[in-house]
């Protein structure tokens, strides 16, 4: 997949998700950028935005697996990455993976889960793997996470850390529809029987993959290196 095709891909891949989520382009873009840079994306907005869909409609677009996990104060971190099971036939342990084992996962409302939980995704999403009891397991590549925080209320939430917060290559947000979004979701809600909108796989997870190392051959000149360097 050259250039010309890796864009073209991810229109299609947008307009699809944007068939479903009632959203600005810019805002739809900013999330594909993410994913084509192999980072994660944090998404801070309040409830009722669109947030859950976006990252589901995103993950069927690419044809990846899909996990939700939802953060609460009580989550702990084995909830998150799995644990070991003693299998009483045999007496032997044997690891049963947790929901942080697909393409595409989305840590719903990640400031409601404490220090401890949230940590527990800081080697998943550095090094797309977790550990647990000592054995370390590789997670499925393509492998990106999508979080949502309340930036409202923050009764029972716990403020991610800098070093937290330093692995998100992305931060945006959706914010409220316009009056003309607003009628737009009203009309694709009538007649609609299904709870949420559905969009069309476009890509197999090969190709997902393959998407993601194109940006890799774009050339970058060495002053447009020593600009970045020079503005960071």
């Amino acid at each position: 997949m050259d250039v010309p095709d890796a864009a073209d891909t991810c229109a299609r891949v947008i307009d699809e998700v944007g068939s479903a989520v009632v959203a600005d382009r810019d805002f739809l873009e900013r999330v594909t950028l993410g994913i084509l840079a192999r980072g994660h994306v944090l998404l801070e907005d309040v409830p009722g935005t669109g947030k859950t869909l976006s990252a589901r409609s995103f993950a069927t677009a690419l044809g990846l697996e899909f996990s939700r996990i939802q953060f609460t104060p009580d989550l702990l971190p084995s909830d998150v990455t799995g644990t070991n099971v003693f299998d009483e036939r045999d007496s032997t342990f044997s690891f049963s993976p947790g929901p942080i084992f697909a393409n595409v996962v989305l840590a719903d409302e990640i400031n409601r889960a404490p220090p401890k939980t949230q940590a527990a995704l800081l080697e998943a999403m550095e090094e797309g793997q977790v550990t647990v009891d000592g054995d370390t397991h590789d997670l499925p590549s393509p492998f990106y996470v999508i979080a949502t925080q309340n930036p409202v209320e923050s009764e029972g939430a716990f403020p991610l850390p800098e070093a937290q917060l330093d692995r998100f290559m992305v931060k945006t947000s959706l914010g409220y529809p316009d009056e003309a979004g607003e009628v737009e979701i009203l009309r694709r809600r009538a007649g609609r029987v299904d709870r949420s909108p559905s969009v069309e796989r476009l890509l197999d997870v090969g190709a997902g993959s393959e998407l993601r190392t194109v940006p890799e051959s774009v050339h970058v000149d060495d002053d447009l290196l020593g600009y970045m360097a020079s503005l960071a």
